[in-house]
Parts: C-alpha cells; structure tokens; sequence
C-alpha cells in the first residue's frame, strides 16, 4: 500500500491559490483512477480516497487541518495505513509515503523529487517533520514561483494563479501525478533521474 498525501488548506477560498497544489495533484490522481473522496475528518482529520493504481493499492489523502498543522493529519495516516509489503521487506518504510506539496524556490513548471531533506522553510513539511519526528520521507515539491524577482513565499503562497500560469500549472499537475505513478509503478529512483530535471 502506498499513501500519497496532498498538502493544502482546506475552505472554497483556498482552492484555487498556489498553496494547495498538493491539494490539486491528488484530486487530479484521484479523477485520473474514478477514485471517491470520503470525509475522515472525525477519525483522521483528512478527506481519504482509496483504490488502484494499476496493480499496487493507494491511499490519497488531503488533510483538513490548515496547511501550518499539517503534521497532525499525517501522524494519524501514517498510523493507520501501513506500508506496502514491499516496502517493508526493504526496511523501506518512509518509502510508501510520498507528500505532494508547493514550493515557493521552484519556478512554476518544474518538480522536484527528494527524500530526507529539511523542511526548507515550508510550513507544512515542518509540521510533519515534527509530528512523524523524522524527515526520512518522500517529497514531490511543485514549482509555483512565476516571477524572475523572486517573491517571499509568504506573499506568494496565498496568491491565485493568474490565467496563463493556470495553463502552466495544469502542465505541471499533469507531471507531478506522472512522477507518483513511476514511483509507485518502478521506483522513487527511477522518478528521480525522469523529472529532476
């Protein structure tokens, strides 16, 4: 089994900003594979769906925590479902997590995959280093920085996507979800030498 998490806020005036590209990569997974969404709020404070994705069984989740308070959520998913056999027989247990979240150092249209790092100054990665006590975990961090004059993820991350970076950003879902489905299919490894371009 493997738990792919979006990273987000959740509320309609959230949906369609820069922070909730996470958000928006496992909904595109999600209606890529006719997987439903179901509120866990009560028991895992996330919105879950279930499935496929070939042959190997995943769970997607969006945390219903706010964005800064990820961690939580994640704690209790990664408590609940546990990691593919696969995983296991490797000693691989981060190996069957992967968190889809933005990042305010990549440009918008890149990826990047990574395992192990620091939070790098995102909120939410903090918080789920904090709560799961290790950063041993995989990440597929999506570019959302549109200008050339690098602007501060806190004035950048709450800011919708203006039309033309809309059409850059569908792109790069697209990408993103690829990239989840090679590491899934193949091998986090083989995603990385793909897309970490």
């Amino acid at each position: 089994m493997f738990l792919i998490i979006g990273l987000g806020n959740p509320g309609k005036e959230y949906e369609k900003t820069k922070h909730n590209a996470g958000f928006r990569t496992v909904d595109f997974l999600a209606g890529k594979y006719d997987l439903e969404w179901t509120d866990e709020s009560k028991k895992l404070l996330s919105e879950v769906s279930s499935g496929k994705i070939d042959s190997q069984k995943v769970i997607l989740a969006k945390p219903l925590t706010f964005m800064n308070n990820s961690g939580k959520a994640v704690a209790l998913l990664t408590k609940s479902y546990k990691p593919s056999s696969r995983a296991q027989a490797e000693g691989l247990k981060a190996a069957s997590c992967f968190i889809f979240h933005d990042d305010s150092d990549l440009p918008l249209g890149k990826i990047k995959i990574s395992f192990g790092k620091s939070s790098g100054g995102h909120k939410g990665v903090e918080s789920i280093i904090k709560a799961l006590k290790t950063k041993e975990f995989w990440r597929i961090r999506i570019g959302i920085q549109s200008s050339k004059k690098h602007i501060r993820a806190e004035k950048l991350v709450l800011q919708k996507f203006k039309p033309e970076e809309e059409k850059v950003f569908a792109k790069v879902v697209k990408t993103a979800a690829e990239a989840a489905e090679t590491m899934i299919l193949e091998s986090p490894e083989k995603a990385m030498s793909l897309f970490n371009k």
